[in-house]
């Protein structure tokens, strides 16, 4: 079998996708011992045709041994449908209710009215907080008319919802968790700075001498280089909402598939998470490490994150002094 993969099997290293099916076997481990074979021997081949360990599913991998069920994954956007009509009774969202499919038109456009150079939304700018706003609820209204299609029929169905949100009046800027996003962004503009200090010392170095045309060009193309560094600092934007709650009360009875049964404010005796700058660098980047990497490159995040935590411990009592933040279950009966 391992002989068979090795040499005949085609794998698709643009998408990345490979799927397993097992059709029927005897009682027993004996499906996923065949399959583990597969993927061990998939993964082999992959190494040697990439150079590159094949990514691994973290869910999946801590799925506990003695589970009383079955467990996929759907691919797809929790924004449209991703299950059949009717198929589950209860669905749970646990702190990604405040996500966007995207981001609104114009807040990355240098161009735009509504070019937002923060990479959240902070709330202290109603034209931009109410672009967010517009996103986020025609992106909940397509996420909960999905859900309710996939339902059980008829009244009964529930949709468990965990989350972070704002009080009315409170902007993001003005919390904890609004600060930390912040001192990202203050964090990489900091980096942006330093690759130009650093360039302006080599053009310096490279005046003084003369005839050297290619270390000039060198540091032209290193200058055109930062601004694009910079640029890609003021250009990026996390695709998320924090809602206050009365808009996410709002979004939610506009919807007639459901009903709200309950809107608890979960209060934690110690507050929402540890005040402390490496417990809220790590949290930040467990929450946006992907989206951050993916458009900056793991070495600047990882950089820009130990400067996060040197800025939450410069400026702790900032954080000390911030506005409370909201957690909320939310119930939702289907109609």
């Amino acid at each position: 079998m391992n002989e068979a993969i090795s040499a005949k099997l085609s794998l698709d290293l643009i998408s990345g996708r490979f799927t397993v099916a097992d059709f029927g076997c005897a009682s027993g481990p004996n499906t996923f011992v065949a399959v583990q074979n597969i993927i061990d021997a998939v993964e082999d081949k992959y190494r040697k045709a990439t150079g590159q360990n094949p990514a691994e599913n973290i869910e999946f991998q801590a799925l506990p041994p003695g589970r009383r069920y079955y467990s996929a994954g759907v691919p797809g956007s929790f924004f449209g449908r991703v299950l059949p009509k009717h198929s589950f009774h209860i669905g749970v969202i646990s702190y990604a209710f405040h996500f966007t499919s995207k981001n609104p038109k114009g807040i990355t456009d240098r161009d735009s009215p509504l070019w937002n150079r923060d990479m959240h939304c902070t709330g202290f700018n109603e034209a931009v907080k109410k672009a967010y706003l517009d996103q986020y609820s025609a992106d909940i209204k397509n996420l909960l008319y999905a859900r309710a299609e996939e339902l059980v029929p008829g009244p009964g169905g529930l949709m468990l919802i965990f989350g972070s949100g704002l009080r009315d009046g409170v902007k993001m800027s003005e919390t904890a968790k609004g600060i930390v996003i912040d001192f990202n962004q203050a964090s990489l503009d900091d980096l942006a700075r330093q690759k130009g200090h650093v360039a302006k010392s080599l053009r310096k170095y490279c005046l003084g001498i003369p005839m050297i045309v290619m270390i000039k060009n060198r540091v032209s193309s290193t200058k055109t280089r930062l601004l694009k560094d910079q640029d890609k600092v003021d250009s990026f934007s996390i695709p998320l909402y924090v809602a206050e709650e009365s808009e996410l009360r709002k979004i939610i009875k506009e919807n007639v598939k459901f009903t709200i049964e309950a809107f608890e404010d979960i209060n934690h005796p110690n507050g929402e998470f540890p005040l402390d700058p490496k417990i809220l660098a790590v949290s930040f980047r467990a929450c946006c490490g992907a989206l951050l990497s993916a458009h900056f490159g793991l070495d600047t995040v990882r950089k820009a994150f130990e400067l996060v935590e040197v800025k939450a411990s410069e400026e702790f009592s900032r954080i000390q002094n911030a506005k409370p933040g909201m957690q909320y279950l939310i119930v939702l009966r289907k109609n």
